[in-house]
């Protein structure tokens, strides 16, 4: 069987779970990149099948379900909220036809191992009606340049994500040694809490597919993945820093309704209490423009 970098596989060993993109061939395990989840793999060659297009269609239907259905809950929050911040902006509004104030979400940088990945995020984030600045660097590349994409973009939410997993063969669940790429998400966390110590000010969600939940949050991050070492969505990532961007600086984040919304849930995510980072002022005017557009 010819298998080639870009080819669309499923491993035998486990039972065709998770569809992997090969992105290397070179030696005797070829490297293999999730195409629904931030999962990172080695296999052998004969451990491999290909996907036909049938199967592919079938299982990506089933994501795009799982996908709409998650935005659907987000956008039900956002209504939620809005009604809220509406109410608590002055009960005279609601009279009106159109609310008097404008509302300044958080700037957010989002730093992706996975450069299809981080497209589709930009495209999730753009669709919520968030600012954004992308970019993708490898996950052992992030520790060293966080800093400086900080410095150039200032968000106030900053996500860390890529590829991740944990290997049996290399130690225990406890041991980051045995985690691919979780102590570069542990390092970069460190190195933005040494210069913004503020959990408030700068918000950090840092993690992938099964890494290490425990080391990710003593490092500093308010969320991270993955307290049960599950596999994590490729969105999962927006739904929690667009709730962050779209709860006001006056409330606390309740995490349950965080991830709930989530497609891993709290198998894949979890954090701690944080507070919102949006603002909202008035009068609104004719002449001003909203950096956002309702979802």
């Amino acid at each position: 069987m010819m298998i080639s970098s870009g080819d669309l596989v499923t491993r035998k060993s486990y039972q065709h779970d998770i569809i992997f993109r090969v992105k290397s061939e070179k030696g005797p395990l070829l490297k293999l990149m999730g195409e629904h989840v931030r999962l990172e793999a080695d296999a052998p060659l004969d451990d491999l099948e290909k996907v036909t297009g049938a199967e592919y269609h079938r299982r990506k239907s089933e994501v795009d379900e799982k996908e709409a259905y998650s935005y659907r809950l987000f956008r039900q929050d956002y209504r939620l909220l809005k009604e809220k911040r509406e109410a608590e902006a002055g009960s005279g509004y609601a009279e009106k036809k159109e609310t008097n104030y404008f509302q300044i979400p958080p700037r957010i940088l989002h730093i992706d191992g996975d450069p299809l990945f981080l497209k589709k995020c930009i495209a999730l984030y753009e669709q919520l009606g968030l600012q954004v600045h992308g970019q993708y660097l490898h996950e052992k590349e992030m520790p060293n340049q966080v800093l400086s994409l900080i410095e150039k973009v200032h968000p106030e939410i900053v996500v860390l994500t890529g590829h991740d997993s944990y290997s049996k063969a290399k130690g225990t669940v406890r041991e980051l040694e045995s985690y691919r790429h979780s102590k570069y998400f542990v390092e970069a966390v460190r190195n933005i809490r040494r210069k913004y110590p503020n959990f408030d000010q700068m918000v950090v969600f840092a993690g992938a597919c099964q890494s290490h939940f425990e080391s990710i949050i003593r490092a500093g991050a308010n969320f991270a993945s993955s307290p049960a070492r599950v596999n994590i969505h490729a969105i999962d990532p927006v739904y929690v820093a667009a709730r962050v961007a779209y709860t006001s600086f006056m409330d606390h984040i309740n995490i349950w309704e965080v991830i709930r919304n989530t497609i891993s849930g709290e198998d894949g995510l979890g954090g701690i209490e944080t507070k919102g980072l949006l603002r909202i002022g008035m009068p609104y005017t004719e002449n001003q423009t909203e950096e956002t557009e309702e979802p």
